[in-house]
């Protein structure tokens, strides 16, 4: 049973209190994932491209119609040190926010976190003027 149709077989709200042990094939990079290195039983993004599918409205219900492709655009850390990851819908444009994953790629993490200092929103030359 693949991801989309989860929600035609389930009940509402399925999710937010069982786990998500399946394997799937992740829709952007093609590699397969597998839940047992998440460090979790719920599963949501692939840990190589940290893509996943717009398939929540809120967390668990899989109760969105879009099933756009979430991209990871940012990530913040929240007041207990834990990092998650922001994700948009590259279709409807719609924000979420995930915890990061065990098995997540720290390449890609921290070229996420580093992208502000890398492309700042102004001009560094400017910085001395401040």
């Amino acid at each position: 049973m693949n991801r989309e149709n989860k929600r035609k077989s389930f009940e509402k709200g399925y999710y937010k209190n069982h786990a998500c042990n399946e394997t799937f094939t992740c829709k952007s990079c093609g590699r397969l994932v597998v839940p047992a290195g998440a460090g979790s039983s719920h599963r949501n993004h692939c840990p190589n491209c940290l893509t996943s599918l717009h398939v929540d409205i809120e967390p668990g219900d899989r109760a969105s119609d879009c099933g756009g492709h979430m991209e990871p655009v940012a990530v913040w850390v929240k007041k207990n040190r834990e990092w998650a990851i922001i994700h948009r819908c590259s279709r409807c444009g719609a924000f979420s926010s995930n915890r990061i994953a065990a098995d997540d790629n720290p390449v890609k993490l921290m070229s996420i976190a580093m992208r502000p200092i890398a492309m700042p929103p102004f001009p560094v030359e400017r910085m001395e003027e401040l």
